[in-house]
């Protein structure tokens, strides 16, 4: 089956950072910015590095953008040029849009134009951050809507060497551990006889009403031993 590939405009450092974890990940990555210094650095770490006008619509058809499975636009100093690039991608028929935005009225603009994907970079991490701050066991956090969450959380040593069952997240608090990271390997679905020790990782999928009082009663349980 052949690789995906991907093509990304803007070699900053979200553009850059992305390019590198997906050839990390063994796809194709073509890599386009109009500065020559950044695109340079990374000739020889992408499939292709090209310096170009990426709205510029002979150079982008030249370059074979159309028949790549994704584009990227991850240009974050100028919106009008993020705009018109990722109308061109549109109108190139590539089959996937995504599109980093710097604002929220960027956001709209992109989302108008039918991007099929915004992504806020700094606002994201922000959140994230902040989750991670306020609580101590969390290591990620994604948004699945308004009410719903999936966290990584590592097992305090109240919860060590205790099974599933006796957990029992789904019966107690509404919430379900649907994944265990280890340092053997990551167990998907785990069942109830499944043990969690202490500095596991937990996948955890609710509402986030279920997922903080979960989070909250471990906290308070671990003080309370401590």
């Amino acid at each position: 089956m052949k690789a995906q590939q991907f093509v990304i405009i803007g070699l900053g450092r979200f553009g850059a950072s992305l390019a590198l974890e997906l050839m990390e990940m063994e796809y194709e990555v073509l890599g386009i910015d109009h500065n020559e210094e950044r695109v340079e650095e990374m000739t020889d770490k992408l499939t292709h590095a090209v310096m170009a006008d990426a709205t510029d619509e002979g150079v982008m058809r030249s370059l074979g953008v159309r028949n790549l499975d994704c584009g990227i636009v991850a240009i974050g100093d100028n919106m009008e040029r993020s705009i018109l690039t990722a109308i061109l991608l549109k109108e190139l028929g590539v089959k996937m849009v995504v599109a980093k935005a710097i604002s929220i009225l960027h956001g709209r603009a992109l989302e108008k134009l039918g991007v099929d994907r915004v992504i806020f970079p700094e606002r994201d991490m922000g959140v994230r951050v902040a989750h991670q701050l306020v609580t101590p066991h969390l290591l990620d956090y994604i948004e699945l809507s308004k009410e719903y969450k999936i966290v990584e959380l590592t097992v305090p040593s109240c919860m060590d060497g205790k099974s599933l069952a006796e957990i029992n997240t789904r019966a107690k608090y509404g919430c379900s551990i649907i994944a265990l990271n280890r340092g053997g390997g990551v167990i998907v679905a785990p069942t109830s006889h499944d043990h969690v020790n202490e500095g596991d990782i937990m996948v955890v999928i609710g509402s986030n009403e279920s997922i903080d009082q979960f989070e909250e009663e471990a906290v308070n349980r671990e003080e309370s031993e401590a």
